[in-house]
């Protein structure tokens, strides 16, 4: 790490991190320095290689640089990063990265081919929740040093069999793939750990920002990187406040003490709106809201039946009140960003015709069902909507409320009826979604494939599991985005899912905060583009 922070710039930044009465010294925040308000209480690492949550990867994204890059200016397109340009061999399996010239780590060591080949080798090797996105391509401890090489200044990958070239790039412009200086990482090893324990409170990495601190459940302070490859950010300082309460950042975003407050409600976005001095960016997220039916519950699967509940939703009226604002209506498990997303919403309430396919189905009504569903007050919301119109066309729906971890354990046990979830994918890449939601290599209750969303509601997607994997592998982009987007069609009228919801993101900010990047669907915040 640099230097500690010359005062008055250390008082100021900490003043702002308690929100005391220095702050108001500076008339609002400082010209150099960003401040945002986000709940990043679900950090539970910030190692690359071992960061899995959405606030670790968005703070790690302005720390780290990867090989290939997703352009915050062009949502989706790839760009070069640490590495200037990339190819594939003709057997299908061999990918040459090379590597951009002068680049410097944040401790002065030049990031060679040898430097990415070695941090990537450390995901594979500490194998830590997000190191598959690596190792589903044939990456193991046993053969890193075959599949991992440098070569001069190029990076070689092979892959265990040909893929789709986009599925791979794709998953090298992940978190986990971001490339870390283990040369200093490593004189911090501690009982083996590679260097994990000091990466808590350190960065190592090419990014356009150094770490400076760092409290769990409290804040981070970053500080610019002067001479970084991409041209020094405008912004000298980021901090980054944890306050979950979206009542306090409005009130602090009206006053000045923040710039960008980020867990806002739609009311508060609402109250803030008219105000000269603040701006609302809306943005999609990933996440995606679906009901699951357990096929273990005769009545479920039934066609009708399901097609039926699918014209039992009132997506728009939650859309316009409950979620204004904060959801989108979405009919497909690729959300909208992704290679083959899907914009079509064929799907409204219609109470009548959802009566008539019922009266088709053959079942005896009414059908007295449980909605399991955690106890948030949005998730309440929209599952007691979904209440009141199943009970309108003969389905008697009994909630099933428990906390998040109750929840997940029903649900991951096959033990609910009907469950209302979010999904939010992996990595920026189509696969992600499609193997979640369309297979299930093996149905049995022993299987216990809790990854597979299809499994934990007891589906059986049959040929569209085939459909998934030649898609994978399919190596013209435009034909694999059309098998993806025929595959989405056919799971959203026949799988055991009904596909409701699109996160929706707002970020207020003040007047002044231009180009801030909130990730869109398939990538992380970006502080280094931000001007004010």
């Amino acid at each position: 790490m640099n230097s500690p922070l010359t005062l008055p710039k250390a008082f100021a930044l900490a003043a702002l991190m308690a929100c005391t009465a220095p702050v108001a010294l500076f008339a609002g925040t400082p010209a150099d320095t960003l401040v945002l308000a986000d709940a990043i209480d679900d950090i539970v690492s910030i190692d690359p290689a071992e960061a899995f949550e959405f606030s670790g990867t968005d703070l790690n994204n302005n720390l780290y640089d990867t090989l290939v890059e997703l352009d915050p200016a062009e949502s989706g397109k790839m760009v070069p990063g640490l590495a200037e340009s990339w190819s594939l061999a003709d057997d299908g399996v061999t990918y040459t990265f090379k590597m951009r010239p002068g680049v410097t780590f944040s401790s002065g060591n030049p990031v060679t081919a040898e430097a990415a080949a070695a941090s990537l080798k450390r995901v594979v090797m500490m194998d830590k929740t997000p190191a598959f996105i690596l190792t589903q391509f044939g990456l193991s401890k046993d053969n890193i040093e075959e599949t991992i090489r440098a070569e001069g200044d190029t990076v070689i990958l092979k892959t265990d069999k040909p893929y789709a070239p986009s599925f791979v790039y794709n998953c090298l412009t992940a978190g986990v793939a971001e490339i870390v200086d283990v040369k200093t990482v490593m004189e911090h090893e501690v009982d083996g750990d590679m260097g994990n324990a000091w990466l808590q409170s350190n960065s190592a990495g090419t990014g356009a920002y150094v770490l400076k601190s760092f409290k769990p459940s409290e804040g981070y302070v970053l500080e610019r990187r002067e001479g970084h490859w991409r041209g020094d950010a405008p912004m000298k300082y980021v901090m980054m406040r944890h306050i979950p309460e979206g009542a306090t950042e409005r009130l602090l975003i009206e006053k000045g003490d923040i710039d960008i407050g980020r867990e806002m409600t739609p009311i508060d976005i609402a109250g803030v709106e008219g105000n000269p001095d603040v701006t609302v960016q809306g943005d999609v997220g990933g996440q995606i809201y679906y009901l699951a039916m357990n096929q273990k519950v005769p009545e479920l699967t039934n066609p009708k039946v399901l097609e039926a509940m699918r014209w039992a939703v009132d997506y728009k009226g939650m859309t316009d009140t409950i979620l204004k604002g904060q959801w989108v209506v979405h009919q497909a498990f690729l959300p909208q960003g992704f290679l083959g997303a899907l914009d079509e919403t064929p799907y409204h309430l219609d109470l009548d015709k959802a009566k008539a396919l019922l009266a088709e189905s053959g079942v005896t009504l009414p059908l007295n069902l449980s909605l399991t569903v955690r106890n948030n007050q949005e998730r309440m919301d929209i599952a007691q909507s979904v209440q009141n119109t199943f009970g309108q066309i003969g389905i008697n729906v009994t909630l099933d409320v428990g906390d998040g971890k109750q929840v997940l354990e029903k649900y991951r046990a096959r033990q609910h009826q009907i469950t209302l979830q979010t999904w939010g994918p992996d990595y920026p890449d189509p696969q992600t979604n499609a193997s979640t939601f369309a297979e299930n290599p093996d149905n049995s209750d022993e299987a216990k494939a809790t990854g597979y969303l299809a499994w934990r509601t007891a589906w059986d997607p049959g040929a569209m599991g085939a459909m998934a994997e030649a898609a994978v592998r399919e190596v013209d982009t435009a034909k694999r985005a059309a098998m993806y987007e025929d595959m989405q069609r056919t799971h959203r009228d026949t799988s055991a899912f009904v596909l409701m919801f699109q996160q929706a993101r707002q970020d207020a900010m003040r007047a002044n905060v231009k180009g801030f990047y909130a990730g869109g669907a398939t990538d992380s915040a970006t502080y280094w583009t931000v001007t004010k």
